[in-house]
């Protein structure tokens, strides 16, 4: 019956005294599993940090060996961001942080712990190692008050508190380098944003500063048109105009003068006045010239519509746009306007016309531009005379019909010059699209076959 009972419970005892052998075991079994039971639950709160396990672990160990104090240390450079790195527990006293206040029994256990001392006698003083990878990172010590020495088990359930201990550090330290690299990369992620916003504010500053240029540019344009339009009307139409006026009342002094001179008086008084009106009109269209710039960027349709009411006034200008609007770059939409501004300058001064047009056509991979007029002008002519302007440019003679023709070249298209249906001058530009500006490479190609307008 002994040997049946030793085999089931491993307690060695009388035929007597085996319950008492069996209960003190079960009394440690229990031991065990409340240390257990608390360690666990210390366990689960390691987020509030590795001092409330450290604290569960010396409190299990001191309770399991009925101990007079227990003694957890961190050894000397491990876990160098732990703190504490000293936790005794007694009966009365609860837990004591640091070395200062230790009774003296305990500081000599921590001085023979640091000094490398090994595994102490199970009679008096219990020693498990903190191991974490194969190296020893803090000691367990416990003074117990047990009747006999502790058993293997004990001893087993000391060095399971000791080494979760040295994990519960070694994760928290693994914690606070991670919390470290977060905190690092939320700095770097406000950095990162605040340099976004600041290239976003940049870009957009970049972006009203190429907008303000471009409608400087256009405004440019525009005041070089306007400019050269004013001193063409004043210098050139409204003082021949003004000398045919005077021109005039002196003849109709002269004919009064004459016997039977009424009828021819009165059409030189006709003819005055309409000089007169001529004037009125050419200082409306200088005065037209000064109105306000646009204060945005405009298409290529909106700055031709602007060049067309410019040259509004004896002369009828209608402007009509075709197709699908597209993209034409800042430099291109410089260069057409003033091609078509040159083109109506010489309908109005040059080609006697009455009514003129302005087309503008948007095909699959071709932009048009058409002026056409019903003046006198004979397309032959001027392209002859195109063709000696780019032959001797120093001359100075039809240089505006070749700069049409040199920036239509620039923006890799062509220029034609035929008769229009209305019965003038057709000037026509086709630019492929979308525009790649190139070099003028030599002579502008002119068309000259004749197409209806």
């Amino acid at each position: 019956m002994n040997l049946e009972l030793e085999s089931l419970t491993g307690i060695r005892s009388g035929k007597r005294s085996y319950y008492r052998e069996y209960m003190r075991s079960d009394e440690r079994l229990h031991g065990t599993l409340r240390a257990m039971d608390a360690i666990s639950q210390a366990v689960v709160r390691t987020v509030e940090g590795p001092r409330e396990l450290l604290q569960e672990v010396v409190h299990a160990a001191r309770s399991h060996l009925d101990a007079d104090w227990a003694l957890l240390l961190i050894a000397a450079g491990e876990f160098p961001g732990a703190r504490p790195r000293c936790l005794m527990t007694t009966r009365d006293r609860g837990v004591e942080v640091g070395e200062d206040d230790l009774p003296l029994e305990v500081r000599r256990e921590v001085e023979a712990v640091r000094a490398g001392a090994v595994p102490g006698d199970r009679a008096q003083c219990v020693r498990a190692p903190m191991m974490l990878e194969g190296r020893v990172v803090g000691t367990l010590s416990v003074r117990h008050r047990l009747r006999e020495e502790p058993a293997d088990a004990d001893i087993a359930v000391l060095r399971i508190l000791a080494n979760q201990a040295a994990v519960s550090l070694h994760t928290s330290e693994q914690f606070q380098a991670g919390l470290l690299l977060h905190r690092r990369a939320q700095r770097l992620n406000a950095e990162t944003e605040a340099q976004r916003r600041d290239l976003n504010e940049r870009d957009t500053a970049l972006r009203h500063a190429e907008h303000r240029l471009q409608v400087a540019a256009q405004r440019e344009l525009v005041d070089e048109e306007r400019q050269r339009i004013a001193r063409e009307l004043h210098d050139t139409v409204t003082q021949q105009v003004l000398s045919v006026g005077m021109a005039l009342e002196i003849a109709r002094g002269d004919a009064a003068q004459l016997a039977g001179a009424a009828a021819l008086e009165q059409r030189l008084a006709g003819t005055r006045d309409v000089a007169g009106h001529a004037v009125e009109q050419l200082r409306q269209a200088i005065f037209a010239l000064r109105q306000p710039h646009s204060d945005r960027v405009q298409s290529l349709a909106e700055l031709l519509e602007s060049l067309v009411v410019q040259h509004s006034g004896p002369l009828a200008v209608r402007f009509r746009v075709e197709g699908v609007e597209q993209e034409v770059p800042e430099q291109a939409r410089h260069d057409l306007v003033r091609a078509v501004g040159e083109a109506l300058f010489n309908v109005t001064v040059h080609a006697g016309a009455t009514r003129a047009y302005v087309r503008l056509v948007y095909r699959t991979g071709e932009l048009r531009l058409i002026v056409a007029d019903d003046g006198d002008g004979d397309p032959a002519h001027l392209r002859r005379h195109l063709r000696l302007a780019s032959r001797a440019p120093g001359d100075g003679r039809h240089r505006g019909l070749a700069n049409m023709a040199e920036r239509a070249e620039r923006l890799g298209g062509t220029m034609s010059v035929r008769r229009a249906r209305l019965g003038g001058v057709r000037v026509e530009f086709r630019i492929p699209l979308p525009v790649e500006p190139v070099e003028p490479a030599g002579v502008p190609a002119i068309a000259g076959r004749k197409e209806p307008a």
